[in-house]
């Protein structure tokens, strides 16, 4: 049943899209990782078709295939949300409407990126997206790669409509999201895993997270000792994932990162599509070096 208080989950993870040697959608190894992330890492929701899900280069037909074959592999066990936002009004509402009969139970709608929109471009493309199937949306504000940010003016209209519910929050901004989570009574995840823990002491309810691939359990663990009132241990727990932010959060790219130390583990991942490229040895080599530096609390 879903917590009203966290209506996506607690960690959920920004899940990568695994490929095979020849670059294909590793449909098996989908469901694999799947079942990795929910009964090894905890996870109670996966983001699909992120920006870590490589989406600008997946198909919408292997969108709606990576749906249909996480939602079999975990079923009820974990929130599904689908990333269903690109620059394209129309070609969202679309990519939203199929991710609904693939099996989605909520959207990630980001920020039309590289266009520049003014903000009532935004909000209608956000309202437009929310109106078109009945899952709850949670937006995803991260201006470093949209390059425009969702004002609080904007936020404030559009948690009036009644399927926006939530945000993934990427503007680092701990201050002002405060303040537009306490205006507008939406339920935000923190998406900058260096700033997890700090988030979810202000009040937001989980995250989405690249590094819960690797360590969702300790991210879980790191929850439930603040929960308890044990702050101490929560920090240490957060001290102690500072390698495993260093690995997937270094020199190499976000999705390049995750998908070597996932190979590393033997799970299914694949090389990126171009244009990102795989890690080279050097990479491969920092990537595993810290993530063995990463210790129980």
């Amino acid at each position: 049943m879903r917590n009203v208080n966290r209506p996506f989950g607690r960690t959920l993870a920004a899940m990568i899209t695994p490929f095979t040697p020849s670059g294909e959608l590793d449909v098996p190894g989908a469901g694999e990782l799947a079942r990795y992330l929910v009964d090894e890492q905890g996870c109670d929701g996966l983001v699909l078709n992120g920006t870590t899900g490589e989406s600008p280069t997946t198909t919408d037909a292997e969108k709606s295939q990576l749906i249909e074959t996480v939602v079999e592999a975990v079923g009820d066990r974990a929130h599904i949300v689908a990333g269903a936002s690109t620059y394209d009004t129309r070609h969202s509402v679309r990519l939203a409407q199929e991710a609904e009969k693939a099996g989605a139970r909520g959207l990630l709608l980001v920020t039309p990126y590289y266009s520049r929109p003014p903000q009532d471009g935004i909000e209608a493309h956000f309202n437009a997206i929310a109106d078109a199937t009945e899952l709850p949306c949670m937006l995803y504000d991260i201006p470093p790669r949209s390059s425009v940010p969702i004002t609080e003016s904007s936020y404030l209209r559009l948690a009036e409509h009644p399927r926006i519910i939530a945000c993934k929050d990427a503007t680092a901004d701990l201050s002002a999201t405060q303040r537009i989570r306490v205006a507008t009574g939406l339920t935000f995840y923190c998406g900058v895993d260096a700033l997890n823990l700090a988030a979810y002491a202000t009040g937001q309810v989980g995250v989405v997270s690249v590094i819960a691939h690797l360590v969702g359990k300790q991210i879980n663990a790191m929850f439930d000792a603040f929960d308890d009132g044990d702050v101490e241990r929560a920090s240490a727990i957060n001290d102690a994932l500072l390698p495993a932010m260093r690995a997937l959060q270094g020199p190499a790219q976000g999705v390049t990162a995750v998908k070597c130390a996932l190979a590393q583990r033997g799970l299914p991942a694949g090389e990126p599509r171009l244009p990102l490229t795989p890690a080279d040895a050097l990479i491969a080599d920092f990537i595993a070096e810290n993530l063995a530096t990463v210790k129980e609390v």
